[in-house]
């Protein structure tokens, strides 16, 4: 049985926090502090679809559109 505790779901969180942050930046350039605060508030299964979403993004209003469609 895996034993998993909240600070270890954080941790696994803020993770893939980091990971899409860092894939969105490299593909649109810096980001608005208000649409990272966003993504740094979705739950983890919000930022794995946010992660493959992400591939199709043309343009930071097609963030926006999917942000805007999750909260």
């Amino acid at each position: 049985m895996q034993i998993v505790t909240s600070w270890m779901r954080e941790g696994i969180q803020q993770g893939q926090v980091s990971l899409v942050l860092r894939l969105l930046q490299r593909k649109f350039g810096e980001l608005n502090p208000k649409i990272e605060k966003q993504i740094q508030e979705l739950n983890s299964p919000q930022l794995e679809a946010l992660g493959e979403a992400l591939l199709d993004f043309a343009s930071v209003d097609d963030l926006r559109l999917w942000l805007s469609n999750r909260l």
